[in-house]
């Protein structure tokens, strides 16, 4: 809940907010917090295409299970590839695509992560052909070099960051004031005023991306609703 401080809502204005009240979302604070510098973005065209890119540089196929080679190396001990059928170009398999492969063949992912890779490529290779072969889908991206992103059934649907940003760009535009959903304004925690108007810049963008996920955080923070008039006759608006 907040008191208008300009009715006025000139380019100076702003709005008095009561702390005490409303609700606090811990999840936008924490990726503001955590998110590095080359994973925010300042709109979502600019949000758009860096997804977009992702998704041309990624691929799915379907392979039978029984026929991934898994590879190992005594010189690192600590890198384990895989080689999947139909190129001979191994792949780097990510801390989830590996929990994904252990688990289809029922061995511990956390246990095989601490062994050695050799000693760990030994036994999910022999889980890969002795147990029922079946169909997977796999999602490999290529990044400096390619990763197995994901193993899922051959059924599995995938809904890509492109189209997730594509559907809300229908909505909200670019994101940055052209329609009423926007990229929230600042707070000034010593004066309790918040600017719904602040530029977005690195620091207050609430549009992130990094080369597996997508967050975004949107408001629409220029057409509060009044709910009623305060003790001194202002009114009693919510966002």
């Amino acid at each position: 809940m907040t008191q208008v401080l300009n009715a006025t809502r000139d380019l100076s204005g702003g709005f008095k907010v009561d702390l005490s009240r409303g609700e606090r979302i811990g999840r936008v604070s924490s990726e503001w917090f955590s998110r590095p510098a080359d994973e925010r973005y300042l709109s979502l065209s600019e949000l758009f295409e860096a997804v977009q890119t992702r998704t041309e540089r990624s691929r799915t196929r379907t392979v039978e299970s029984a026929a991934i080679r898994v590879e190992a190396s005594r010189n690192d001990a600590e890198r384990l590839k895989l080689v999947l059928p139909g190129s001979d170009i191994p792949i780097a398999p990510t801390h989830w695509s590996f929990g994904q492969l252990a688990s289809l063949v029922g061995a511990p992912a956390a246990y095989l992560r601490q062994l050695p890779a050799p000693l760990a490529g030994i036994n999910l290779q022999y889980g890969l052909t002795s147990h029922r072969s079946e169909q997977v889908k796999t999602l490999e991206i290529e990044d400096g070099r390619v990763e197995l992103r994901a193993v899922t059934g051959p059924d599995y649907g995938r809904i890509f960051d492109r189209e997730l940003v594509a559907a809300v760009q229908r909505i909200a535009g670019n994101g940055t004031g052209d329609t009423r959903w926007k990229v929230p304004g600042v707070l000034d925690w010593s004066t309790s005023i918040y600017n719904p108007r602040a530029d977005i810049t690195k620091d207050t963008t609430t549009l992130y991306a990094s080369d597996r996920d997508v967050f975004l955080f949107l408001v629409d923070d220029l057409n509060p609703i009044e709910a009623g008039r305060l003790r001194d006759g202002s009114a009693d608006l919510y966002f």
